[in-house]
């Protein structure tokens, strides 16, 4: 005789069901920041990986390449041609170091600097956007870094 399932316990079949994914939610999320997030920073003029390097940079000052891509979980490959149209616009400067000709250093031009009084106004207008709370958003927050952090644990070593 084989059990029943209960209201809490999903049959086998539906283990396959698009809208039990979480992954799929995840990038409909995703996606629809990305659109969002697109009308937003068009005044600034950036792309959203542009607005999270500069984020980094607000944050932090100066960084080499390779600290500047590990916040952002990027690699160089991916990172280079960011910075590049991010220095063709006047915002950053990208300088060999002194000391390791290999690394690179990423700083703010003064316009850099500028541009962050007005990207203030970006996570008020995400955070509206949402309809949360602020409290909901950085529940939602502490989970999906507890996520990120148990599925970089599960993954296997690249």
């Amino acid at each position: 005789m084989t059990e029943q399932p209960t209201a809490d316990a999903p049959r086998e079949q539906d283990f396959l069901r698009l809208d039990g994914q979480i992954c799929f939610a995840l990038n409909a999320a995703s996606r629809a920041f990305g659109g969002l997030y697109r009308v937003v920073l068009k005044d600034l003029g950036l792309t959203y990986p542009q607005y999270l390097v500069m984020l980094v940079l607000w944050e932090h000052g100066e960084l080499p390449v390779k600290e500047l891509g590990h916040h952002l979980r990027l690699d160089s490959g991916t990172l280079s041609p960011l910075l590049k149209r991010l220095e063709a616009t006047g915002l950053i400067r990208r300088e060999r170091s002194a000391e390791d000709e290999r690394s690179v250093h990423v700083s703010l031009t003064d316009e850099g600097v500028a541009l962050r009084t007005r990207a203030v106004e970006v996570p008020r207008r995400i955070a509206a956007a949402t309809g949360f709370e602020l409290t909901e958003i950085r529940d939602l927050q502490t989970r999906l870094n507890k996520l990120t952090a148990a599925l970089d644990a599960a993954a296997p070593e690249a």
